[in-house]
């Protein structure tokens, strides 16, 4: 067997999360700002379909990465260049997610492109002559395939390119779901990626963190541009205690992301893939969303709420709880009965909510975080 690289961890520093991924990370705070700025400035129904697209893909990208330094050891030189070359890549995303649908498509693909097939085929190399090299290898080629079609939405006409590149969003997820398996190949199992479970769950835990942050970024900056009249003050004080119980929720004793023992008969990796790459994929699109209609309810308090405002301001919540319920499946196989009574209750106000004034409707979303938190409080 060849001789472990000097780029891969030792033993005793696998689980260690080290500034080098939390500079990584700061990128993320710009990425997430212009997420959220393409739903508020596209706010139909096909605006919000091509922001999960672009969301999806950013996701994808900043996943991967997360568990590749699960083996990387981030104090050595070669990786700390690798990963600032994956920062400028997720940094051009960024940059082309305004226009990621038009004039900025070209430059969107590039960078994602780069971003996902770079760090495979360096991993490839790092593990050349072990298991993983060829996990990775067979990550690269789904990548790869991916990539495709990520350049045929270049050269398709603009009204196809939502449909192509949403195809390419579902090659890239499914690729875990189906072992990466390659035809004459065969698959990478999860049971043979030797995952330290610690570590993404803190990587996830300061990536939702992050995500909470551009609430704050987005309420302060509204206060700011605007005047603070009654219910403007009203609106922003409803905001921040939906930020509160978001960031409550999810750090929840018995069904947030806290330190946890998996279930007895849980594959750890699987477990992981599960719980980080996909359940948390809905939980950080979801405190996104609480953003927009953050932003939506303090610079129109008193307006009645339109569909596409109900979407933010309880669809944001929504989405964090079904996350959450995949979450727990993954992780413990279980399904808490308030979580989906609070998803049945935010279904409930988006159906009453074009009834209502914007501040209402936050009010009654502001009322289920809050039963929820305090149901989970009870079971503590």
């Amino acid at each position: 067997m060849t001789a472990p690289s000097p780029m891969l961890r030792t033993d005793e520093r696998r689980g260690h999360v080290g500034p080098l991924e939390l500079f990584f990370d700061l990128v993320y705070v710009f990425t997430i700002i212009q997420l959220s700025h393409y739903v508020v400035e596209h706010d139909t129904l096909t605006g919000l379909a091509q922001a999960a697209v672009l969301f999806l893909a950013v996701w994808w990208g900043w996943n991967y990465t997360a568990w590749a330094m699960n083996w990387l050891e981030p104090e050595s030189r070669a990786v700390q260049g690798l990963v600032a070359v994956l920062m400028l890549a997720a940094l051009a995303m960024a940059v082309a997610v305004p226009h990621a649908f038009d004039e900025s498509a070209g430059l969107f693909v590039a960078a994602y492109l780069t971003l996902q097939l770079l760090r495979s085929a360096v991993m490839v190399a790092v593990f050349r002559g072990r298991t993983m090299g060829r996990n990775y290898a067979h990550l690269l080629a789904w990548s790869a395939a991916a990539g495709v079609l990520w350049v045929v939405g270049l050269l398709v006409p603009a009204d196809w390119r939502l449909a192509v590149w949403a195809l390419a969003v579902v090659v890239d997820y499914a690729a875990p779901r189906v072992g990466f398996w390659i035809p004459g190949r065969g698959t990478a199992p999860m049971s043979t990626w030797p995952v330290t479970e610690s570590h993404l769950a803190e990587r996830n835990r300061l990536v939702f963190i992050i995500a909470l942050g551009e609430s704050i970024l987005v309420l302060g900056g509204t206060l700011l541009g605007g005047e603070l009249t009654g219910p403007v003050v009203l609106a922003a004080l409803v905001g921040f205690a939906t930020i509160v119980l978001l960031w409550r929720l999810y750090f929840d004793h018995r069904y947030g992301n806290q330190e946890h023992e998996l279930a007895d008969d849980a594959d750890p990796t699987a477990a992981a893939r599960g719980a980080y790459a996909y359940a948390h994929a809905l939980m950080v699109g979801g405190a996104i969303l609480v953003a927009v209609g953050i932003e939506t309810v303090v610079h129109h308090p008193g307006e009645h709420t339109d569909a596409m405002a109900a979407a933010a301001i309880a669809g944001g919540p929504a989405l964090y709880l079904v996350g959450n319920l995949l979450f727990q499946r993954a992780l413990w196989g279980r399904t808490p009965r308030s979580r989906v009574a609070g998803l049945a209750a935010l279904a409930v106000v988006a159906a009453v909510a074009p009834l209502l004034p914007l501040i209402a409707t936050a009010a009654l979303v502001l009322a289920v975080l809050g039963a929820l938190v305090v149901a989970g409080g009870r079971r503590a």
